[in-house]
């Protein structure tokens, strides 16, 4: 590898504050990397409910999921990346749909339950390397399946609760980390991602829309420089 000097320095100004000397910590130092780094393949969870819609956070959010197609096409092209939208039932788009993507009369419900089930398929096609999924919500899961068909209430049911953790599991036990990212704070949907994130041993966060892009691009960045270290 080659030593980042520029970094390197600018990491170890941003700890200890400017003057003479600077000092290093084995933390500060930045390589650039000229091995080929290890494939990761991400499905970005995007919930498409009606508070996401009616609070103005679904529109930052599809900007996020763009991002991230042009930074893994340019950057990370070994990478697979496959995109979710979930309200009462989870489904595939293309990156290409994106643009288009707009709130429908299904979009009644939050059904992580359906969408983890699809994740974990997908990632299943998928025999190596670095599996996780990106989930970006606003609310509590109110629908799960049962028998092939969407089961929702309002407020959520502990069944909906507990089946959805049960998918949490079965991704868990498949190396698939789930990664949360919280628009909203109620304590219901904190409590649940809590839950999920001792399951999953998985990250949340709480991000303002307006830096959702921020926090999303730069973690897959350096959870790839990660994986090569």
């Amino acid at each position: 590898f080659l030593l980042d000097l520029k970094k390197t320095l600018m990491n170890a100004v941003e700890r200890n504050g400017a003057g003479t000397p600077v000092r290093l910590s084995p933390d500060d130092f930045e390589v650039i990397r000229t091995e080929l780094s290890t494939q990761a393949s991400t499905v970005v969870m995007l919930d498409m409910s009606r508070s996401m819609i009616n609070n103005g956070y679904f529109l930052p959010a599809k900007k996020v999921a763009l991002a991230l197609t042009a930074l893994i096409r340019g950057q990370f092209p070994r990478d697979n990346l496959y995109i979710l939208g979930f309200s009462l039932y989870a489904k595939e788009f293309k990156a290409e749909d994106l643009p288009k993507l707009a709130w429908s009369e299904w979009n009644i419900g939050t059904n992580m339950h359906h969408g983890f089930q699809l994740s974990r398929r997908l990632l299943g096609r998928q025999k190596g390397g670095n599996k996780q999924i990106i989930m970006i919500t606003d609310g509590e899961p109110t629908a799960h399946m049962e028998g092939g068909e969407a089961d929702f209430s309002y407020p959520p049911t502990r069944r909906t609760f507990e089946e959805t953790l049960k998918e949490v599991q079965r991704c868990t036990r498949e190396g698939i980390t789930i990664n949360t990212f919280m628009l909203e704070q109620s304590r219901m949907l904190t409590q649940f991602i809590e839950q999920l994130a001792r399951i999953n041993k998985g990250r949340a966060f709480f991000a303002s829309p307006d830096r959702l892009g921020e926090y999303i691009l730069v973690d897959y960045v350096r959870n790839k420089r990660r994986a090569i270290a």
